[in-house]
């Protein structure tokens, strides 16, 4: 099969195109494709499929034309990913598949429609404002933080470092314990900790996570929405903006009366074409 490789901030994707939704895609198979030693390795895969071809997106066609289906590296869905979201747009505008005409492009996703726009080297997405709903807590090794409960069209848990832990030290190679209670789908944990002041921005948070499906990734951008959310409130602002650095950079987030822009960096950087070995 035809791929390419794009990441955003470090947050890495396999790019399927397959217009008219004819690709047999199983969880198996993306598990596959998101090996790292056996397969191509990624977070996770972008289906480019049109919304009208797929079951998921056929209600979204009259708005969006393309429909992002996208799965984390174990096969499982997700609602939305704002790094892929992104990237997704960069593969549509470097094949021409829509036409920058000024306006924001619409993308249908599971969470909706997305509107993004290019901001010179960057892309920013548009998505829903992130709601704070609730309190509960990650448990890591001994460890037990805090956290702020946020959907911005899939679940977060933004936990802060309280001072004197090392944001770098945490060990992210297992997943936190959460409570299936809140969470019954499971959830998104960022750990943050305040950054140093950055000019132009309203707060500066440095940001790790632990994504469901994907374990640690070096950059998560509905994570960095949620993260931004939280900051805000801490400052008592219900809007503004936001610098949050991931390990793989840094992204902006800027959340409005009504929406959450996301922007930074996407990158196409190879394709080719794929061939695994029967699943067994």
């Amino acid at each position: 099969m035809e791929f390419t490789k794009g990441h955003g901030t470090g947050n890495d994707f396999v790019i399927l195109p397959d217009p008219d939704g004819a690709l047999d895609l199983t969880p198996e198979l993306v598990a596959a494709i998101c090996d790292r030693r056996r397969g191509l390795g990624g977070d996770g895969v972008l289906r480019v499929v049109r919304a009208a071809k797929h079951t998921d997106g056929a209600a979204l066609a009259g708005e969006a034309e393309w429909f992002m289906d996208y799965w984390n590296s174990d096969g499982s869905f997700a609602e939305m990913c704002g790094n892929g979201a992104r990237v997704f747009v960069r593969y549509l505008l470097a094949n021409g598949l829509v036409v920058p005409s000024g306006e924001a492009l619409p993308v249908a996703t599971r969470a909706g429609v997305v509107r993004a726009r290019v901001e010179g080297d960057a892309i920013a997405v548009e998505m829903q404002r992130p709601r704070l709903y609730g309190a509960s807590a990650a448990a890591l090794g001994g460890l037990t933080l805090p956290g702020t409960a946020v959907d911005v069209g899939n679940p977060h848990l933004v936990c802060s470092v309280p001072a004197g832990l090392d944001l770098a030290g945490l060990d992210l190679t297992r997943a936190p314990d959460i409570d299936p209670a809140v969470f019954p789908a499971g959830v998104n944990v960022e750990f943050t900790t305040a950054g140093a002041p950055v000019s132009g921005v309203d707060a500066h948070v440095l940001m790790r996570v632990h994504e469901r499906g994907s374990a640690e990734t070096l950059s998560c951008g509905t994570g960095a929405c949620a993260v931004a959310a939280v900051a805000l409130r801490d400052a008592d602002q219900e809007t503004g903006t936001v610098a949050v650095d991931v390990p793989g950079g840094r992204l902006t987030v800027t959340v409005t009366p009504d929406s959450c822009w996301l922007s930074g960096p996407a990158l196409l950087v190879a394709t080719g074409e794929l061939t695994l070995p029967p699943l067994t």
